[in-house]
């Protein structure tokens, strides 16, 4: 299963910081890319940093059109994903997702357009409270691997982090 996560919206210098943990969090735990509105190219770099140093292959994409990304991703076969306190419970909608070959996850920024919920094949609720659609992203992505991106090993990496119970070991990897 791929997943690449859609970023709707984003509200200039006070979004730089949440853009970019949404970014985070979707590489770490399993998508293989994000797509976002309305960044400047200061959360793309930081994200290709990280995933320099640290491994793995993730792409961030800058667009414009989401909804005409949504609906090609759709024609291409995909689902669509929305992330919301109104949908269905996660747990209700996590062995049927599992089955979908890709996936395509909207998580908001700022209110999100109606037409996000109809161009949903799923609009999925992490609880039916307020709450971060970071928090929100990574709740999702732990239900559709299971816990086992968390142990996955990336790639290409600079640096590696060496569990431990205190303190903070990382290896320079050459």
């Amino acid at each position: 299963m791929k997943v690449s996560v859609l970023r709707i919206g984003h509200r200039l210098v006070r979004d730089d910081r949440v853009t970019t943990h949404a970014a985070l969090v979707a590489r770490a735990f399993g998508a293989d890319r994000i797509y976002m509105t309305g960044v400047d190219q200061s959360v793309s770099d930081t994200v290709a940093g990280v995933t320099k140093r640290w491994g793995g292959k993730f792409e961030v994409q800058v667009i414009q059109d989401w909804k005409g990304l949504a609906k090609a991703w759709k024609k291409e076969g995909g689902k669509v994903a929305h992330l919301t306190m109104y949908g269905i419970n996660i747990d209700e909608a996590a062995e049927r997702l599992r089955k979908e070959e890709r996936i395509l996850v909207i998580i908001g920024a700022e209110k999100v357009p109606r037409e996000a919920y109809e161009l949903a094949d799923y609009n999925i609720a992490i609880g039916n409270q307020p709450h971060s659609e970071i928090a929100a992203l990574a709740i999702f992505l732990d239900r559709m691997f299971k816990g086992k991106q968390l142990k996955k090993e990336l790639a290409g990496g600079r640096l590696k982090i060496v569990p431990a119970a205190r303190g903070k070991q990382v290896r320079e990897i050459k």
